[in-house]
């Protein structure tokens, strides 16, 4: 008799558990703490592969480009710490200046401009002032200056022209000083999420506004979802890095295209599915 109460009840309790999923929780994205660059550094998530790349790409330039240490903190412009520490996964290995300059939308154009000066590609280099004038590099670089006064801006002779990376890193300060989300933001193409590619953008222009580059993208071949790295600087003028995703500890520091119905949430903002755009400034 006891013996049967035991199998009754045995069965019963086993009837009532919930069924277990067969389908195993994804495994936490790799990070190789003797990466040195962004290839390197973060393995894609699990299930996820990433696509080949043009060499003289953009992309590649990106997914390639030197980080830090993994135990570098994010520095300001005038060598103290950020306020917060617990945001970033890593830290691009590229100087922030010792002015308040480079903050969010500065820094992409820094990387932007310094991949296109890399390739030569100088005529890529330009950029709206948010009073709508083009500081575009190659006339700086043939031998002009910018003379800023009050609302009035126009190209002054200089005494003669430059292509040292010294007065190219002149010519970026005085687009950070004058151009921002706002200018840059009208620059750009929107696009929309399923086209995310290594390069684009998310961005909100405004004062304040903000903005943040895909800096690497993997591709799930069962499911065409996309995971990506994003990175920023921020307010005052800091260290570039790359973001922890604060809502899928799961998949940080990678976000998924499939996370996002209108909102992608980053550690210190947040932004539209609309907010999608492309660099195209040739």
């Amino acid at each position: 008799m006891r013996l049967y109460l035991y199998l009754f009840f045995s069965v019963l309790v086993s009837a009532c558990q919930p069924e277990q999923s067969s389908a195993q929780v994804p495994q936490a994205p790799v990070i190789e703490k003797q990466g040195k660059t962004i290839y390197t550094r973060f393995s894609p998530p699990e299930g996820y592969e990433r696509s080949p790349i043009d060499s003289l790409s953009f992309g590649y330039y990106l997914r390639n480009f030197p980080l830090f240490p993994p135990d570098h903190s994010v520095h300001l412009f005038d060598g103290s710490l950020k306020y917060a520490q617990n945001l970033h996964a890593a830290v691009l290995k590229i100087d922030v200046g010792s002015r308040d300059l480079q903050q969010c939308a500065d820094a992409i154009m820094r990387l932007w401009a310094e991949y296109n000066y890399e390739q030569k590609q100088f005529e890529s280099i330009q950029f709206h002032f948010v009073s709508g004038f083009l500081a575009d590099y190659p006339t700086w670089r043939s031998g002009n200056a910018i003379s800023v006064r009050g609302n009035r801006v126009n190209w002054v002779p200089s005494t003669r022209s430059d292509g040292s990376y010294q007065s190219f890193r002149k010519y970026l300060n005085m687009v950070f000083s004058y151009a921002g989300t706002l200018s840059f933001a009208k620059e750009l193409t929107p696009k929309s999420l399923h086209s995310l590619e290594i390069g684009d953008v998310f961005i909100q222009g405004g004062s304040p506004g903000h903005a943040v580059l895909v800096v690497d993208v993997a591709i799930h071949p069962q499911t065409g979802d996309k995971a990506f790295l994003l990175a920023q600087s921020y307010m005052p003028a800091q260290e570039i890095h790359i973001l922890k995703n604060p809502t899928n500890s799961q998949m940080s520091p990678w976000y998924s295209l499939s996370d996002i119905r209108d909102q992608l949430r980053t550690p210190e903002w947040t932004f539209y599915a609309t907010d999608l755009k492309e660099i195209d400034l040739q």
